[in-house]
């Protein structure tokens, strides 16, 4: 038995047997072909990972896609934060050769490094260095960004590193868009690094990926700024300057890093965070989420709470039906594409025993409650300046959530640019309110942290919140 499946016998539920997966892809045929058509219209000193996995192990395939052993992590980890655990060159899916011999648009490595997760235990997290071929033409060495993705799933085919060897990732039932890899080759055509991290759990095969959790995530990310320092041929040192930067997930990965930065990776040389459409508070999140087109979600969250703290997993029995539990099995393999074919726009109160909405089950039960609120991004000062972006008619990553952090973080006398995109509704629950602003505003973001790498002064606006939408 894999570590993986190990693992997930403490979670919601068993993860599906691989029999049953194959069953299911084949008559899900159509529905992959259908998610197939999107993607088109959406998008085209290493250990070899045949010998970096533990020995014996087995393939752990997911929904049809297996998943290189490299991702296997071993029995034990290195103590310190950040330390590489082992890497391999990665192939980018999306490259050219350069006229000096160097590939454009830069050299890709598959990392794993060790952090610690929200318990205080070691964790093995995988991701991905790129060295640009670009010079920095900015002011100071060259930097680095430390890229947290949007939401891909829960499934380990999902992972972002593996997105950027393959784009669009397609297996049995399953479809995976590596969407975030555009701003990737944004900041390396500009000349800085990038690091992207997988967060824990997703890639890594020995657990269940923690959605949204944000000791997870911001600790992932900030370690995965160390692990960079350290990846044979980088450019990058101790000195370079660090910027963070994420949308949605993202968004609160990159948020919650800036918030845990002085006391957990003081050694980060951070210049500036951007936090996009950050989930700051997640009951407020969840309700947004529920009935919309990434209802997937809600499973992705339930799954990734119980793999943290096991305990949950008796409440959620008690407070589920035979066709939520299924859901949570069903989604924890899932990446986004699957659950907006399978579960989208599903009503919350499917799922649960009594027939309520999660949020009335969560209000209810004082211990989910205490779960969400240990999940709240605000309650601590960022010690660099944040560039926070939220979209006003957002409703899945509520407007008004990510604007109160703002507000909450320059109460506590933090440096935060706040930019509130102004787009037309574009239609609730099916994503492209939440989508649109994502585009939109990408550039400026980028623009934005490339002046704080070149050490250029941000300019807070927290002054104007008071008549800001």
């Amino acid at each position: 038995m894999s570590p993986r499946r190990i693992a997930r016998s403490s979670s919601i539920t068993n993860a599906p047997h691989r029999p049953e997966a194959r069953r299911r892809g084949r008559r899900t045929g159509r529905l992959l072909a259908a998610s197939v058509a999107a993607a088109a219209c959406l998008a085209a000193s290493a250990v070899p990972a045949s010998a970096a996995g533990s020995a014996g192990s087995e393939p752990v395939v997911s929904r049809g896609v297996t998943i290189p052993a490299f991702y296997t992590p071993p029995a034990r980890l290195p103590a310190a934060d950040g330390s590489l655990v082992r890497t391999e060159p990665l192939p980018l899916g999306l490259s050219l050769p350069g006229l000096d011999g160097r590939r454009l648009p830069g050299t890709a490595t598959r990392l794993m490094y060790k952090s610690t997760d929200a318990g205080g235990g070691p964790v093995a997290v995988t991701g991905a260095y790129i060295e640009p071929a670009a010079s920095w033409k900015g002011g100071g060495p060259r930097p680095l960004v430390a890229l947290a993705s949007g939401t891909m799933g829960q499934g380990d085919q999902c992972a972002p590193s593996l997105s950027l060897q393959h784009p669009l990732t397609v297996g049995e039932g399953t479809v995976s868009i590596g969407y975030d890899n555009i701003a990737v080759y944004r900041f390396l055509a500009a000349g800085a690094a990038v690091v992207v991290t997988d967060y824990v759990g997703l890639g890594a095969t020995d657990r269940l990926h923690t959605y949204v959790n944000r000791v997870d995530e911001g600790h992932a990310l900030l370690d995965a700024a160390r692990a960079a320092r350290s990846v044979a041929g980088a450019s990058v040192t101790a000195a370079s300057r660090v910027g963070l930067y994420g949308y949605s997930q993202g968004g609160g990965a990159s948020a919650s890093a800036a918030e845990l930065h002085s006391a957990y990776a003081p050694d980060v040389n951070l210049a500036g965070t951007y936090a996009g459409a950050p989930p700051a508070d997640l009951t407020e999140v969840m309700k947004g989420i529920d009935g919309s087109a990434l209802a997937g979600a809600l499973g992705w969250s339930i799954n990734g709470f119980v793999q943290s703290d096991p305990s949950l997993k008796a409440i959620v029995d008690a407070h589920t039906n035979d066709v939520g539990k299924a859901a949570l099995k069903d989604t924890s393999t899932m990446c986004v594409g699957d659950a907006i074919l399978g579960h989208g726009f599903t009503d919350s109160r499917r799922w649960t025993a009594d027939g309520k909405p999660i949020a009335d089950v969560i209000a209810a039960e004082p211990k989910l409650q205490e779960v969400l609120a240990r999940q709240r991004i605000g309650n601590l000062r960022p010690t660099a300046p944040v560039r926070l972006a939220t979209g006003v008619h957002d409703d899945i990553v509520g407007h008004e959530q990510a604007r109160q952090l703002a507000v909450d973080w320059c109460r506590k006398g933090a440096d935060v640019t706040y930019e509130a995109v102004l787009l037309p509704n574009l239609g609730d629950k099916i994503l492209t309110n939440h989508l649109a602003p994502y585009l939109t505003d990408q550039g400026a973001a980028i623009s934005w942290m490339t002046d704080r790498l070149s050490g250029k002064k941000a300019y807070s606006n927290c002054w104007s919140m008071p008549v800001q939408p």
